[in-house]
């Protein structure tokens, strides 16, 4: 059992740090109050260094302010910001068959052709939270419309804008099935029971039999259409980032379907991907790894990112509050110590992105073309929660 002074120390320690420092970061730099939508190409005091805009971080940003607006505060200034970035994607933001393009000019003109179906899942999700926050039906129908799109382009995602030739190696990806787990969550209240559990099948099926692979303990980003390894640069590569955060959208599964086996599954691989993926020199977690310890072809493969620490703490936060697995615990403290010691910028506010290996800032920008108002916030907000639940299951 967790001492209750520590947990409420943490507990404060996140929410203050959301809704202090991070959340009031992009109020104040991110805006644009002239074109609509939002700078996030800010460098380490926040100052604009390039005004473009990426589809799926106007999205996040819009369901990150709806989000905070339904959960924690009916706060309307954040109705505002998320309403100045709706607005600007509702006019803006799709081409004419209505998928999301992946990047605009400031003023609104499509850059970047919709070849990326993660701007689609930002946007179904960021759509059904700002739906909810203003109670407009409108917004509803953007998500589900947005939603079927994805549905149908779910076996080939990128569509003519696919650069593979066909055939050949052909492949299919972790990052949409477990996008997808965690998707039909964000939008259960837009979706019958029947497309919900289809949904839900899917993912887990996907995520857990095919891009698992129990031999190896390992869950791989890219396999064969059989469901086979690949013994070629994406066949063998590995994002421990990205297995931490489809474990805990797993377990948030379990807890929907009320499925201890499931949220113990996922628990017992995260705990394994963290013991392959922490860096016993220098501390933290690898951004790439091979699982034949072969080299990559990703360059910054030893960089450690914020994400990837922030997805690894609530993957260990959830898997101690539904388990009380101590080991979970142990890798809590141990990620948040590196994670809150190495990231977090005392002097201008947010989070650094990018370190190197050796754990010094490399990049001291807060937000581009990758890094966003999302991460971080999210991971705060579910960061506090769970605590919350922690701290109350002790007393």
């Amino acid at each position: 059992m967790q001492d209750q002074t520590k947990l409420t120390d943490l507990k404060h320690q996140y929410r203050q740090t959301l809704l202090t420092d991070v959340v009031p970061f992009w109020m104040v730099h991110s805006p644009d109050f002239d074109h609509g939508g939002y700078f996030t190409c800010l460098d380490r005091s926040g100052t604009v260094y390039d005004t473009d805009k990426f589809i799926w971080l106007q999205c996040r940003q819009v369901w990150l302010f709806s989000m905070l607006y339904n959960q924690v505060e009916r706060n309307r200034e954040w109705l505002r910001i998320a309403e100045l970035g709706a607005s600007f994607l509702e006019k803006y933001g799709r081409d004419s068959t209505g998928n999301w393009y992946f990047a605009l000019n400031r003023e609104g003109k499509p850059l970047v052709q919709p070849y990326n179906i993660f701007s689609d899942c930002f946007a179904a999700m960021a759509f059904a939270q700002f739906g909810q926050a203003t109670g407009n039906m409108r917004y509803y129908q953007i998500a589900l419309q947005t939603f079927k799109r994805i549905m149908e382009r779910r076996s080939n995602p990128k569509g003519v804008y696919e650069k593979s030739y066909p055939g050949t190696r052909p492949m299919k990806g972790l990052a949409l099935p477990m996008i997808l787990s965690n998707l039909v969550l964000e939008i259960e209240h837009l979706l019958d029971d029947t497309q919900v559990q289809e949904v839900v099948d899917y993912a887990r099926q996907e995520v857990m039999q095919v891009f698992y692979q129990q031999d190896l303990g390992l869950i791989l980003e890219n396999v064969g259409l059989d469901g086979r390894p690949l013994d070629t640069f994406d066949g063998r590569l590995v994002s421990p980032g990205h297995s931490l955060e489809s474990m805990w959208f797993l377990m948030d599964i379990g807890v929907r379907l009320d499925d201890k086996e499931l949220i113990d599954q996922a628990k017992d691989i995260a705990l394994d991907l963290l013991a392959y993926g922490w860096d016993q020199q220098f501390g933290g977690i690898y951004y790439f790894m091979d699982y034949k310890g072969a080299p990559l072809d990703r360059l910054d493969w030893d960089q450690k990112l914020w994400w990837v620490h922030q997805e690894a703490i609530l993957a260990m936060l959830k898997g101690y509050a539904l388990t009380l697995d101590q080991k979970c615990w142990a890798w809590f403290e141990k990620i948040h110590d590196y994670t809150w010691t190495h990231f977090p910028d005392p002097s201008f506010g947010e989070w650094y992105g990018y370190l190197n290996r050796e754990g010094e800032v490399l990049l001291d920008l807060k937000g581009g073309k990758w890094k966003g108002c999302f991460h971080t916030p999210r991971f705060l907000f579910q960061g506090w929660k769970t605590l919350t639940h922690i701290e109350q299951s002790v007393n």
